[in-house]
């Protein structure tokens, strides 16, 4: 490429202590001595001693190099404790390398864990400008971004309110507002948004999308790959702290995949070689006992969901997972073919349906959110997810009291029955005995 990246990692190494509490040095002169009177493997993080120091340390990150340019989306995938972690708090200097050298252009921000960066005795309005002048930013340039950080948070009732009394979505809500809205150069997200709702997700992603076709550099760390796949062009798969491999999404998502065999206890499945998990759940549809596609439910309706997908590699051992919930993001229902294996789970090449049936669909009258996805067991994937469809349920009067029940009441009325009888006669004791 022709412009200079926008950061450039050469040689990174991070190594922590285990066990031990580590030793602090008031001065430099402090510092120098405890170095000078380590032996030379442990100056060294290359010798092959040094990389295996005993329990007392281990290398978080071995070794690591690579570059990124403007207008990248890079996401960095990896199993735990492979490092993606560590590399991303170098970035964000929150912690120093070991050893090695890190080059970044123009201004970083980054969102690792939930509240980064708040003060929780300060509003959220005054925490907006706090993080904005941490940052870098002046006064006016965050007051300029302000009401489109409020409006994207959706914290407009709460901006004046401690943000000790906001629950973690509002934090992480707002967290990610300041740091995608204030034109850094480089965009740093970890997992933390998996705090966040289902449709607040997708926005996240969407203004990822956005900052990254504005020029600017985006580093994604995420274990739902379908994310990553659809906001990414490049990945890095990170193993045991060091870079397994850097290339395109495809390849990247194709090694990780073979990775994961039946020889791996922990992880017990087999993919096709070729696999890039290009598998998608194309739409969900509701049917009534007749087989007939409708658009909405009764309480105590027969409903059949469909939930039909488009595949175009094999995944042995999915499985089809699907959730009801409420209008906030709640869960109430979560189902899947998995648990009690009535369904063959291998997904194959073309396109499948899988039904789950509801005999009497058991939600109160109401608007609900519905979602499917495609889960890979064990390793905790999401490989696909649909989950913005809204199902309206009307309103009917299982009991026969003249008032059917509403969801602002009751969510859920299960299906069930009554059984009544002569109450048993008292059996009375010999006194004799």
């Amino acid at each position: 490429m022709s412009m200079p990246p926008s950061i450039r990692v050469e040689g990174l190494w991070k190594e922590y202590m285990v066990g031990q509490q580590v030793e602090r040095h008031g001065t430099f002169y402090d510092l120098l001595s405890h170095w000078l009177r380590l032996p030379a493997s442990r100056r060294n993080p290359t010798s092959p001693v040094a990389s295996n120091s005993g329990p007392s340390s281990f290398w978080a990150l071995r070794d690591v190099s690579f570059e990124a340019y403007p207008g990248e989306v890079i996401g960095v995938i990896g199993r735990n404790g492979a490092g993606k972690s560590t590399l991303l708090k170098v970035l964000s200097r929150i912690t120093a390398p070991t050893r090695g050298h890190i080059e970044i252009r123009g201004r970083l921000a980054s969102l690792l864990e939930v509240g980064t960066g708040f003060h929780p005795e300060l509003s959220g309005r005054e925490n907006v400008f706090l993080n904005g002048a941490i940052l870098g930013m002046s006064q006016k340039e965050v007051a300029r971004k302000f009401d489109e950080i409020v409006a994207f948070a959706e914290v407009e009732r709460f901006i004046d309110t401690p943000v000790k009394r906001y629950s973690s979505g509002m934090y992480v809500r707002l967290a990610f507002a300041v740091a995608a809205f204030l034109e850094m150069d480089v965009l740093i997200v970890d997992e933390v948004l998996a705090v966040g709702d289902m449709a607040f997700q997708k926005k996240c992603l969407g203004k990822m999308h956005e900052v990254a076709s504005s020029g600017r550099t985006v580093f994604f760390v995420s274990h739902n790959l379908a994310a990553v796949r659809k906001l990414c062009t490049r990945a890095i798969l990170m193993d045991q702290g060091a870079v397994a491999m850097d290339s395109d999404i495809a390849t990247v998502f194709s090694s990780y995949i073979r990775s994961f065999t039946l020889s791996d206890e922990a992880n017990p499945i087999v993919f096709a070689p070729d696999a890039t998990l290009d598998t998608d759940i194309e739409r969900i549809e509701l049917l009534n006992e007749a087989g007939e596609l409708v658009p909405s439910v009764a309480t105590f309706d027969f409903l059949r969901v469909r939930i039909r997908i488009k595949s175009s590699v094999e995944l042995p051992g999915a499985s089809v997972v699907f959730q009801v919930a409420a209008l906030d993001g709640t869960v109430l229902i979560l189902t899947s073919t998995q648990p009690d294996h009535t369904v063959p789970v291998d997904i194959s090449v073309g396109e499948s349906f899988y039904d789950c049936v509801f005999e009497k669909f058991p939600f109160s009258a109401g608007a609900f959110r519905i979602g499917a996805g495609i889960a890979i067991p064990g390793v905790r994937w999401i490989v696909d997810r649909l989950d913005q469809a809204i199902l309206n349920v009307a309103a009917r009067d299982v009991f026969h009291s003249g008032q059917a029940p509403e969801s602002s009441r009751y969510l859920l009325v299960a299906p069930h029955r009554w059984e009544t009888g002569a109450a048993p006669t008292a059996q009375t004791k010999d006194p004799s005995l």
